[in-house]
């Protein structure tokens, strides 16, 4: 399919899937900003991780490539400073002591071009913190939509390539060779809960996937839904409750500091 772009709903968002910025609060405490730091917070989303890192640093910046998202966190924090921006393509004039990043760069699919601009736009040992999808991301839940649209016909849509789910070898590598030295790097299971007992794979489907649905028939889309729920209920329903079958990257890596080593004689 040719390039889809998602449209973020921040109601659904903080109503169903509050858990991104929840979990995200443990990332936080990795970064530890302090007093006077400045903060980027690449992809912010409603703002409420940007505004916790801002009480804390004081200068906690927020971009999001989301207009509505963006609209949402500055009528939510007015004091903060959010801009819309694209992870891929972003420049400050003046260079940030740390880059944080909640669950966003599996969005990037020019990894390499956004891992650039984080490091163009740090201070000389300056630092990023970041978390997003690793590989095996959600796969029972994507490979049942692809099955469930492959089905009926929807071969283009159900080709669809929406997410960068790296493995850590491969995004640490990416980093070095950017010039960044990765200092941790680990990948691991996340199962999590989704809010609604009745509707919850569905509820993740609407929010986090509607771009399988581009060109699809009316009367499937709910169809599709339901069907993913059910055929996967063995997997993510565990006593009652709705999981995503999330699998994590995180990672800390700093701006090398280049030391120049004279030339013998």
């Amino acid at each position: 399919m040719s390039e889809t772009r998602t449209k973020w709903q921040p109601e659904l968002y903080n109503q169903k899937h509050s858990f991104v910025y929840h979990y995200g609060e443990a990332l936080i405490k990795l970064l530890n900003p302090k007093q006077n730091e400045r903060v980027l917070d690449v992809g912010c989303g409603s703002g409420q991780l940007t505004d916790k890192i801002n009480n804390l640093s004081n200068e906690a910046i927020g971009i999001d490539k989301s207009a509505e998202m963006i609209a949402d966190a500055k009528s939510k924090f007015p004091n903060i400073e959010f801009h819309v921006g694209d992870a891929e393509n972003f420049a400050f004039e003046k260079k940030f002591d740390a880059i944080f990043s909640n669950a966003t760069l599996h969005w990037v699919k020019n990894y390499r071009r956004a891992i650039q601009c984080m490091y163009d736009n740090l201070k000389p040992n300056g630092k990023i913190v970041v978390e997003f999808g690793g590989k095996g991301n959600v796969q029972t839940i994507v490979n049942q939509l692809r099955n469930s649209l492959k089905k009926r016909n929807y071969k283009e849509q159900s080709d669809l390539h929406l997410w960068y789910f790296p493995s850590i070898g491969e995004y640490s590598t990416a980093l070095e060779s950017a010039g960044f030295r990765v200092l941790l790097a680990e990948h691991y299971d996340r199962p999590t809960e989704l809010a609604d007992e009745n509707t919850g794979i569905k509820d993740w489907i609407s929010m986090f996937a509607e771009s399988f649905f581009i060109g699809v028939s009316e009367n499937h889309i709910a169809e599709i839904k339901c069907e993913v729920q059910e055929k996967i209920k063995k997997q993510c329903l565990i006593n009652g409750k709705w999981f995503a079958d999330y699998k994590r990257i995180r990672i800390v890596a700093t701006k090398e500091k280049l030391n120049i080593i004279p030339s013998s004689v």
